[in-house]
């Protein structure tokens, strides 16, 4: 067993070690966002004087539902896909042969773009998509594109990110899991209290660190909601892309001041996360 001593020398080696690539990122990131937020105040402008100004802010109701509806997707989204990858993580560790088969078939979907994997399930699921007319069902058919519920966005995200969650989990706990799951077989323990016991604890800490990853991954993400989604509302990142895009110059603002709300939500929820990391591998 490792002393103290070694395990703080070990940790005080690995940070140095990270030191150099973590402060560069910091500073280019830091840059970055300093040059938003001025952009955001009017303090630098594209073309004119700088000059203290609020209005990129002013519109505060459409922003904070822009907020809500980005915040609500990504919410849906982790949940949806950190229980499908949970489930095809398990399967694949238990059932064998076909358990590889399917985590094979999963990875495989990994390095598909979101602009074609967006464009496969609005074929597959609009109104005169591809099961509409499978199932004869042109007029019937319910309503997944387009909708104020963001059904067809939520699927997409959760069908793509789900096997970047079991990937993770995979990569993760394959060995040990198996090792201790056979142990408790022997012992006598049931597939559902090997489960629990065993696979769930050992995947808790990867689930949650691949959820937040996704969390913020969907934040921000543009294909999947503008191709998919409503016209209005709108989630931040779709009104950034648009406003930056603007022929009207005046417009840049406003842009940057919803991209900086949407670094604000998710350094918020990467705050959380980590805090549910901390608490998991204390558990642990």
């Amino acid at each position: 067993m490792s002393s103290p001593a070694a395990n703080s020398s070990s940790t005080r080696r690995a940070v140095l070690t990270a030191a150099p690539a973590v402060i560069l990122v910091l500073l280019v990131l830091g840059a970055a966002l300093i040059m938003v937020g001025l952009q955001s105040l009017g303090l630098m402008p594209v073309f004119g004087e700088p000059q203290l100004s609020l209005n990129a802010w002013a519109d505060s109701t459409s922003l904070l539902e822009s907020a809500g509806v980005s915040v609500y997707i990504a919410t849906l989204s982790t949940v949806l896909s950190a229980g499908l990858g949970l489930l095809i993580a398990v399967y694949a560790l238990t059932a064998g042969r076909g358990g590889r088969l399917v985590a094979a078939v999963s990875a495989a979907t990994i390095p598909i773009p979101h602009l074609v994997a967006s464009g496969a399930i609005g074929l597959l699921l609009a109104d005169a998509g591809f099961l509409a007319r499978l199932f004869g069902m042109p007029e019937g058919f319910p309503q997944l594109v387009a909708t104020q519920w963001w059904t067809a966005v939520i699927l997409e995200f959760a069908w793509k990110e789900s096997a970047f969650v079991a990937l993770v989990i995979l990569g993760s706990i394959s060995r040990s899991a198996m090792a201790l799951s056979e142990t408790a077989s022997t012992l006598g323990a049931s597939a559902w209290q090997r489960f629990c016991h065993v696979i769930l604890p050992l995947a808790r800490l990867p689930l949650v660190v691949s959820g937040l990853v996704v969390f913020v991954y969907t934040l921000g993400s543009y294909e999947s909601p503008w191709l998919l989604g409503p016209l209005a509302p709108e989630p931040l990142s779709v009104r950034a892309v648009r406003l930056f895009g603007s022929t009207q110059l005046s417009a840049r603002p406003e842009a940057m001041a919803t991209a900086l709300t949407s670094v604000v939500i998710a350094v918020l929820a990467i705050a959380v996360g980590l805090l549910l990391v901390r608490r998991s591998g204390d558990r642990s």
